[in-house]
C-alpha cells in the first residue's frame, strides 16, 4: 500500500463522492479512481460501492477506514511529539468536552493554564457522552473532560481521574411556589412538569434515576437539546429542570431561580479521561498534570 492510495481512499470515504474528493485533493478524478482501484486490487476486497457519482463504504471498507483513520491520527501525533519534545510549553492540547462545560469549567482552567504557559495552544471539540469516550479510544483527541466518569466496563481502553464532584440543583420559574425555599427535597417536585434533555443523553438518565429514587417518574413535557434551551423553557414558565450546578455559575437566567436539592447523593462526578494504548503528547501531559494539581488544591480549599 502507498500513502497516496490511503490518502485518496480516505478523502473519498469522508466525502462519499469521487469528484468532490478529487477537487479537494487538486488532482484528476481519473487519478483518484485509479489509485483506489489499485488499492482494492492489492487488498483483494471491494472497499467502496459505486452508486453513480456517489460511493458508499462496504462493511469491510468501514473497518479499513476506521483502522486507517487511527493510523493517520498516530502519524500526526508522532509528528507533533517530535515537534513538542524540545519545547512542550509551546505545543498543542487536543481536548474534547460536553457542552455543559463550555461556559465556565473548561474556559476557566484553560485561562489559568495559559497564564502559566502563554504560548500553549488548544484544539477543542464538544461532543456527547459516548462520542467523548469513542473519540479518545479512536484517537480523534487524547484528553476529554467528562461527566459522569465512565464505569469499569470502559477501563480496558481508557483511564481517567475524577477531578471533583458537583451538586445537581433545580432551576425553577421565578414565581414557582417553592422558589423562596433555601432547599428542596426532590419528592416535592413530583407533580411539576419537567423540561429535560432528550432520552439519548446520559444526564437525562441521571435525572430519571434520581426521580425514581425519590419515589416518582418525572413528567417530561418539553425537551431541549442543550442546557441553554432548558434554561429558556424554565424562564418561559413551561416547567422545572434539574441541572448540574456548574451550568448555572454566573448564568442563572432572568425569571428563574436556582435552588439546592436536599436529597443526599444528588451529585455527579466530573473528570478527565485519556487512552490506555497511547501516550499523552508532551503538552497534553503538561496540561493533564496541571488539571490534577489545580483541582486537588480546589478540593482541599472546599474542605
Amino acid at each position: 500500500m502507498e500513502m497516496r492510495q490511503i490518502q485518496y481512499f480516505m478523502e473519498v470515504a469522508k466525502r462519499e463522492h469521487v469528484t468532490e474528493a478529487a477537487d479537494a485533493l487538486h488532482v484528476a478524478q481519473s487519478s483518484v479512481s485509479r489509485q483506489i482501484f489499485n488499492l482494492e486490487d492489492e487488498l483483494g476486497v471491494e472497499l467502496l460501492l459505486r452508486e453513480g457519482r456517489n460511493v458508499k463504504l462496504t462493511p469491510i471498507g468501514k473497518i479499513f477506514f476506521e483502522r486507517m483513520q487511527q493510523a493517520t491520527n498516530l502519524m500526526e501525533e508522532a509528528k507533533r511529539e517530535v515537534k513538542e519534545y524540545m519545547n512542550p510549553e509551546k505545543g498543542t492540547v487536543r481536548i474534547a468536552f460536553p457542552i455543559s462545560m463550555a461556559a465556565h469549567t473548561l474556559p476557566s482552567i484553560i485561562y489559568a493554564f495559559r497564564t502559566k504557559y502563554p504560548e500553549a495552544k488548544f484544539q477543542m471539540s464538544n461532543a456527547r457522552y459516548g462520542e467523548l469516550i469513542d473519540g479518545v479510544v479512536k484517537g480523534h483527541y487524547n484528553l476529554a473532560m467528562i461527566a459522569p466518569m465512565p464505569t469499569k466496563e470502559n477501563e480496558k481502553k481508557i483511564k481517567g481521574t475524577t477531578l471533583f464532584t458537583e451538586n445537581i440543583v433545580v432551576l425553577l420559574p421565578l414565581y414557582h411556589p417553592l422558589a423562596n425555599k433555601t432547599s428542596i427535597m426532590l419528592q416535592e417536585l413530583k407533580n411539576d412538569p419537567f423540561v429535560a434533555l432528550p432520552e439519548e443523553y446520559v444526564f437525562r438518565d441521571q435525572v430519571v434515576e434520581a426521580c425514581h429514587r425519590a419515589g416518582f417518574s418525572p413528567k417530561v413535557d418539553f425537551e431541549g437539546k442543550d442546557i441553554d434551551a432548558l434554561k429558556g423553557l424554565v424562564a418561559a414558565g413551561l416547567g422545572i429542570a434539574l441541572m448540574p450546578e456548574m451550568t448555572l455559575v454566573d448564568n442563572v437566567p432572568r425569571s428563574t431561580v436556582m435552588v439546592p436539592l436536599a436529597d443526599p447523593s444528588l451529585t455527579r462526578s466530573v473528570g478527565v479521561i485519556y487512552p490506555t494504548q497511547r501516550k499523552l503528547l508532551p503538552t497534553e501531559e503538561l496540561f493533564y498534570g496541571f488539571l490534577l494539581e489545580t483541582y486537588a488544591r480546589l478540593n482541599e480549599f472546599r474542605k
